[in-house]
């Protein structure tokens, strides 16, 4: 979420600073530009007043004009700036540099003949740091009695001004860029805040729904909203966890209860037989069925136990422990007539050695029991990267994917498998120890016929994963 919510906020944050930095940027060349349009207007007025008394040539004295001219050629001189008073009809009066004329067409004759109308150039178009030929041209009227006789035009080069320009806007440039900084800072810190409690319920939540039912979120931090969240959720979690273990304590009690019952009643059966004939099928059915249910309430027994017991946790040759459980099984493979067959390297992983154990008899029976006469049963121990897997896979008749999608369940059986004795808790409860220990169980079918189950054990400690 933070991936999502961050990049949001920063280019808010960017489009609101550039659309402020923008108009200032506008307003700092403007503002530059305008100094140098009252200095030009100034020097203009200069020269417009001493052009007052300078007549038409034929009448003038030479020394006013010789003046002027001097005046102007100094002023080109030391700020290389063109300078010139021309009459309406385009004449020189003076200029400088000699032989420089008003421009025929352009802004220079534009602001000539504003000048002509009586009018000071007050806005001449504004000019970029990216316009390495642009000039500023001013230009003032020269009247006398009421009369606009002449024009003073100023064509200077901008050079310094863009020079100023540019330096201000990279000043802008550079404070844009620290309050981005600061910005981008202020909105990490932001989402940090707001989605820290987030970040904790939901790690809290996938600690809950694989089994540490214990995890709780610390209420500290964040918004108010989300505070009262995190109490929410603790207490719903509370509830959650009572109500469970009060179910796994009905069900352990209850199997509990329910042995010594069914030991006497199946001790009665037994001496009610002796009073009927060797081979009473009735009997013998009773007895079947007895001890299946007790068979039932041994695995439900198994099941609340390993719901309600910690894992132990330790660094476990996964390996060793899988070619010590087929060892194990062995005798029963070879006493039905099934070849079982192991493939286990050294390779360690984490896991509880007793609920691991148990895990891998309750795969490796079901295995057994659906496997037929002179079928194989193959165990193999696979390394990952991140996890160890056990792969065992069977020739027996396999599952439908209808079937696979509930195979696992508690008292679940196939319609197919009915006459096959068990409980259908046998793979629920290697569920249940796996997934306790941060470890899994998938089912898949095997080729050509048959199931591969495949128990995973994390290679990493639960605290470094």
């Amino acid at each position: 979420m933070r991936t999502r919510l961050l990049p949001l906020l920063i280019v808010l944050m960017a489009g609101v600073l550039l659309a402020l930095g923008f108009p200032l940027a506008a307003s700092l060349a403007a503002a530059q530009q305008q100094r140098v349009v009252v200095d030009r207007l100034d020097d203009a007025a200069r020269f417009a007043a001493l052009a007052q008394f300078v007549d038409d040539p034929a009448t003038v004295r030479d020394d006013r004009r010789t003046t002027l001219s001097g005046e102007l050629a100094s002023y080109h001189d030391v700020y290389g700036i063109r300078a010139g008073i021309f009459y309406r009809d385009n004449r020189a009066m003076a200029a400088a540099p000699e032989g420089w004329v008003v421009p025929y067409e352009g802004e220079g004759r534009r602001a000539f003949n504003e000048a002509l109308l009586g009018r000071r150039s007050h806005d001449p178009p504004q000019v970029w740091p990216w316009q390495p030929d642009a000039r500023l041209t001013i230009a003032s009227p020269v009247v006398r009695d009421g009369d606009v006789i002449a024009v003073v035009v100023t064509d200077s080069p901008t050079g310094d001004l863009r020079a100023r320009i540019l330096r201000g806007w990279l000043v802008i440039f550079a404070g844009e860029a620290a309050a981005m900084l600061l910005a981008v800072g202020a909105a990490v810190r932001l989402t940090g805040w707001v989605l820290r409690p987030v970040r904790v319920l939901d790690g809290v939540t996938h600690d809950i729904a694989t089994g540490r039912m214990n995890s709780r979120v610390a209420e500290a931090g964040g918004p108010p909203e989300l505070r009262r969240l995190a109490r929410s959720f603790n207490e719903m979690a509370d509830h959650v966890e009572e109500s469970l273990e009060q179910q796994r304590a009905f069900v352990a009690d209850a199997s509990h209860q329910l042995r010594n019952p069914l030991a006497a009643l199946l001790l009665r059966i037994e001496l009610l037989a002796l009073e009927l004939p060797e081979g009473n099928e009735e009997i013998a059915s009773v007895r079947t069925e007895g001890k299946r249910l007790a068979q039932v309430l041994d695995d439900l027994l198994d099941l609340a136990l390993a719901e309600h017991a910690d894992a132990d946790l330790r660094l476990t040759d996964v390996g060793a422990l899988t070619a010590e459980r087929i060892a194990s099984w062995r005798p029963v493979a070879d006493e039905k007539g099934v070849r079982l067959v192991g493939e286990c390297g050294a390779v360690t992983g984490w896991a509880d050695p007793v609920a691991l154990s148990s895990a891998l008899d309750a795969v490796v029976d079901n295995a057994l029991k659906f496997t037929p006469e002179g079928e194989q049963v193959t165990v193999r121990v696979l390394p990952g990267r991140d996890s160890v897997e056990v792969v065992v896979a069977d020739l027996g008749p396999g599952l439908t994917e209808d079937e696979l999608s509930r195979v696992g369940d508690r008292f679940w059986r196939s319609g197919r498998h009915q006459n096959v004795k068990g409980s259908g808790l046998g793979l629920s409860i290697a569920r249940v120890l796996l997934t306790a220990t941060g470890g899994g169980i998938a089912f898949a079918p095997n080729e050509p016929h048959g199931l591969r189950v495949t128990v995973t054990v994390p290679r990493c400690a639960p605290t470094d994963a």
